[in-house]
C-alpha cells in the first residue's frame, strides 16, 4: 500500500473508531479490537448479518468463530446490537444505531430461494388491532417476517 493512501484511510477511519469505542464503553463493556470490528461490520451492513457472515467478513483480520460469537453475545446483552431469528433458526444481528428506536421491530423479508434477508421500512407493513387480536399486536410487540422470492430470484 502506498504511504499516502494509508494516511488518508486512517484519517477517515479514526473518528468512527473513537465513536465505536465510546459506544462500547458507554454500554459498560471494555473496548476491544474484536468488538470494534464487529460494530464496524454491522455499521456497514445493508441487511442483518449472521454469525457465519461475520466470520467470513472478519476471519481475514484474525478473529476466530468463538471470539466473534462471544463479542456478538456481549454486544447484544449490552443493547448495542439486536438479534432476530427470521424463522430459519439462524440468528441475525443488526446494529442498534444511536438515537434510533431500532429494536428489531421492523419487518424483514427473506427470500425463500436464495436466503437473502432485507430490512423493510417500518411503514411497509401496517399493524392494526381489532377485536380478538392479542394486545401484543396493538402494542407492536411482535415481529413481522415476510417470505417470498426476491427480485433477483423472481
Amino acid at each position: 500500500m502506498r504511504k499516502g493512501t494509508m494516511g488518508a484511510k486512517r484519517s477517515s477511519v479514526q473518528p468512527k473508531l473513537a465513536e465505536f469505542q465510546d459506544r462500547i464503553r458507554s454500554a459498560g463493556l471494555r473496548s476491544t479490537a474484536p468488538r470494534v470490528a464487529v460494530l464496524r461490520e454491522l455499521e456497514n451492513a445493508t441487511s442483518p448479518m449472521s454469525h457465519a457472515d461475520l466470520v467470513d467478513a472478519l476471519g481475514g483480520e484474525g478473529y476466530d468463530r468463538v471470539t466473534i460469537y462471544r463479542n456478538l453475545t456481549d454486544l447484544t446483552e449490552a443493547g448495542l446490537v439486536v438479534r432476530a431469528d427470521l424463522g430459519d433458526h439462524v440468528w441475525r444481528f443488526e446494529l442498534k444505531r444511536a438515537g434510533d428506536e431500532h429494536r428489531g421491530r421492523h419487518p424483514h423479508f427473506t427470500c425463500t430461494d436464495c436466503g437473502t434477508v432485507a430490512c423493510l421500512p417500518e411503514e411497509s407493513v401496517r399493524i392494526t388491532s381489532s377485536k380478538g387480536v392479542p394486545r401484543a399486536v396493538s402494542q407492536r410487540a411482535v415481529e413481522v417476517q415476510l417470505r417470498g422470492l426476491c427480485d433477483g430470484c423472481n
